[in-house]
């Protein structure tokens, strides 16, 4: 049986509890919150970061070597085209997404979400690099009617998961959704994808989560 470690409001543990789900893959769920102090966490994830995987095998941690994993071993359904160059544009998106969006808009975090203040130069400098990768992204992705095209792939974990971050946090901080302002309207897609067993889940974990007296 597979334990997937981290806390229902991490972007990155949904994107992987999404593609458990879409297989239908069983798993247990055990809740690690930051900072993560626990020794046997921390051997597990040396970063002290979430997800991790606990497998029979050993535990992974970084969500799309855990992605890869899954897919690997549970292959229907697919979540990654079988053509070889399709499959690459889905891993293309991904990197997209979570590298040159959502941890650019991360730094906004603090002050979006958690009552922090975010200087005005970091501002600046955010607001100049997502002008800069939105339509780079934009060029690559498709929505049509999901991120890499007709069928749902890993790319729809992470976008499904990250770019509402992406949005909120650029609306909050920088008074403008940067996705909107780019042309990217990504809210019907992200309605879209919520219609899905699998995000239902995942949202309605999330909401049971935030609302928890500890939270």
């Amino acid at each position: 049986m597979l334990t997937l470690c981290g806390f229902p409001v991490s972007n990155y543990y949904n994107k992987v509890k999404l593609a458990l789900l879409e297989k239908d893959v069983p798993f247990n769920e055990e809740v690690v919150t930051l900072p993560i102090a626990d020794e046997a966490a921390l051997a597990a994830s040396p970063l002290g970061k979430v997800p991790f995987l606990r497998t029979p095998d050993g535990c992974l941690c970084e969500s799309q070597a855990i992605m890869e994993f899954i897919e690997s071993a549970w292959p229907a359904p697919p979540l990654l085209p079988a053509d070889p160059f399709a499959a690459a544009k889905v891993r293309e998106l991904i990197t997209f997404i979570e590298l040159h969006l959502e941890l650019v808009a991360r730094e906004l975090y603090g002050q979006a979400f958690f009552g922090g203040t975010v200087s005005e130069s970091t501002q600046a400098r955010v607001r100049r690099q997502l002008e800069k990768n939105i339509p780079a992204f934009k060029q690559l992705a498709k929505f049509s009617p999901y991120v890499a095209g007709e069928g749902f792939t890993q790319a729809d974990c992470a976008a499904f998961a990250s770019l509402p971050l992406v949005g909120m946090a650029s609306k909050a901080v920088l008074g403008e959704d940067l996705l909107l302002a780019a042309g990217i309207d990504y809210k019907p897609y992200i309605r879209l994808v919520s219609e899905r067993p699998s995000a239902k889940k995942v949202l309605a974990d999330r909401k049971a989560y935030q609302a928890r007296p500890a939270a």
